[in-house]
């Protein structure tokens, strides 16, 4: 039996503030905008290359704004997704490298020891972590 994971809904306080954020900041591509009735919104965005959307609105969960923490992407390129997070507006940490015991700020070249993280405006917590399956899949 297979299970899925499909949709991740964040909790948030501002939808039309956190699509902008994930939409043209993070840049993840908007799938669907829709407020069928009163008091419900969805607003769904699926990471390129993912198979998982992120889901944000209004009449979605009882999670308190700012409470998911620990979502994780993968990239193929650490400092390149930093770089291009950065120069869009996220305010990203330094990219950080765990060495079995803590994170040191630094590059890293042993496979999946490399992080950096950020918070949307409402304080849900991402890490995103570069992955040699994606690295040698980009690689060839």
């Amino acid at each position: 039996m297979e299970f899925k994971l499909e949709v991740v809904v964040v909790p948030v306080t501002d939808v039309d503030r956190a699509k902008a954020f994930y939409a043209d900041k993070v840049g993840f591509p908007v799938d669907l905008d829709a407020a069928p009735r009163e008091g419900f919104r969805v607003v769904q965005m699926t990471p390129q290359g993912s198979g998982c959307s992120v889901t944000i609105g209004t009449g979605l969960s009882e999670m308190a704004p700012g409470s998911l923490k620990g979502l994780q992407l993968c990239v193929a390129d650490i400092e390149a997704a930093h770089d291009l997070l950065e120069g869009r507006g996220v305010p990203v940490t330094p990219v950080r490298h765990h060495d079995g015991t803590e994170f040191v700020d630094g590059r890293s070249d042993d496979d999946w020891n490399s992080f950096f993280f950020f918070d949307d405006p409402d304080g849900n917590s991402w890490a995103v972590q570069e992955s040699p399956t994606m690295r040698a899949a980009t690689t060839g």
